[in-house]
């Protein structure tokens, strides 16, 4: 068991680390092309949190252990809403600005629902996987398009702001140290996924759980890292409200180009208990958003303990079935 523990803490590290490297290789190389950096924050920020879910569940599909792959999407899913904002809004209650209301928001809860019916038939066919894609580059394009012309100066300042932290560099990036960047977090999260399935894949035969449980626990904390460490820093520095964004963002990213790119490359099985019981639960603590964001446009310290009590029930009630 130690061993297997070993793997998961292993990959999941390098997970981190690889999906670090490599957004701020893909932030130099978006610099360098003279993207702006509301374009930056909207495209390679939003799904660079989320790269570690991409490389745990592809590999996992290429694997066989299909239950993780589409699990870690599931439970990174609840995670981001239930705890990163329950805990973020706890550290300090953050206000809803901009579209997220009116526009992101209401694509995420459709796009859940989506989620949910694509799965009725326990399998996400290429068909699917392709509508995914295409709702995201879709959606992705109309929001670049409406922010250049619409974004109020404290978006645009959040987006430098996110673009600046992710440089850190004195002189102006160049073309091969950037692609080298890119290359390097590709290989680390190659061999982070393949640690992170092969361990998790072993706990859950040591355990007794099923593979779906693992995914929905132990695989989609780790993979949520990036997405916990994201929001907390934006709390602690006082830019509480870039918590929403990112958590909508990486979510968005999930259910659209996870699981679109994932099962692009072969169809996907869905267990029958994930689409009766966990992506109700998602759809469920995605709904529950809505009226903690509408009352007052903020997310108070009452609202975000509810959040993480959800998360604890239903962490409670799953692990009774474990």
């Amino acid at each position: 068991m130690i061993i297997a523990l070993l793997l998961v803490a292993a990959g999941i590290t390098l997970l981190v680390v690889g999906g670090e490297v490599m957004l701020r290789g893909a932030v130099r190389l978006a610099t360098l092309w003279r993207l702006s950096p509301a374009v930056i924050g909207l495209t390679v920020v939003a799904a660079g949190t989320s790269i570690p879910e991409l490389a745990v569940s592809g590999a996992a599909a290429m694997q066989g252990s299909t239950d993780i792959a589409m699990a870690n999407v599931v439970g990174s899913n609840i995670f981001n809403i239930a705890f990163i904002l329950g805990l973020c809004a706890i550290i300090r209650p953050f206000a809803v600005e901009g579209n997220t209301l009116r526009l992101e928001y209401p694509v995420l809860l459709l796009m859940t629902l989506f989620g949910l019916v694509i799965a009725q038939d326990l399998m996400i066919s290429r068909l699917d996987a392709l509508l995914c894609i295409a709702f995201y580059v879709g959606f992705t394009a109309y929001v670049v398009r409406l922010v250049r012309g619409q974004a109020t100066a404290n978006e645009l300042e959040q987006f430098d702001a996110e673009t600046q932290a992710l440089l850190v560099m004195e002189t102006p990036p160049t073309l091969l140290p950037s692609l080298g960047l890119v290359a390097g977090g590709t290989v680390l999260l190659a061999f982070g996924a393949q640690l992170t399935v092969q361990g998790a894949s072993d706990l859950a035969r040591l355990w007794g759980w099923s593979e779906r449980v693992i995914g929905l626990t132990i695989v989609s904390m780790g993979t949520g890292l990036p997405e916990v460490v994201a929001s907390l820093v934006s709390s602690l520095r006082g830019r509480s409200d870039m918590a929403i964004g990112n958590v909508i963002g990486s979510n968005l990213f999930n259910i659209l180009m996870v699981v679109g790119i994932t099962a692009s490359i072969a169809p996907l099985p869905v267990s029958a208990a994930l689409v009766s019981n966990d992506m109700l639960w998602m759809l469920g603590i995605t709904l529950l958003l809505f009226p903690l964001l509408w009352t007052g446009w903020r997310v108070n310290r009452v609202e975000g303990a509810l959040l993480l009590a959800v998360y604890g029930l239903y962490l409670a009630l799953l692990l009774q079935q474990a």
